[in-house]
């Protein structure tokens, strides 16, 4: 029998990867707002329409994990699942 485990954590909103009104990943920062930003899993269909994005300003374009993204300015936090297996995915289960 297989069993994975994943934690449930508070990610701040740095960016977002595709359009502001419908993204296709964010990019997050996990605990500390000093750690390294990283990219989540596709974010579900119902998530990316919410338009949580649409007011905010945008910082500029950086890079994380080899992808450009849009950094943009928000205090928006995310609920994740961080997956502890081999590739630690950050899956968006809501946001608040």
């Amino acid at each position: 029998m297989k069993v994975r485990h994943a934690d449930t954590v508070d990610a701040l909103v740095l960016g977002c990867t595709g359009p502001r009104l419908g993204p296709h990943h964010l990019v997050l920062a996990v605990g500390d707002e000093c750690g390294p930003a990283r990219v989540s899993a596709h974010l579900e269909p119902v998530l990316a329409a919410r338009e949580a994005l649409s007011g905010v300003a945008v910082v500029g374009e950086q890079r994380s994990e080899g992808e450009p993204y849009i950094r943009v300015e928000t205090d928006l936090v995310v609920e994740v699942l961080a997956g502890s297996g081999r590739h630690g995915t950050l899956t968006v289960t809501r946001m608040r």
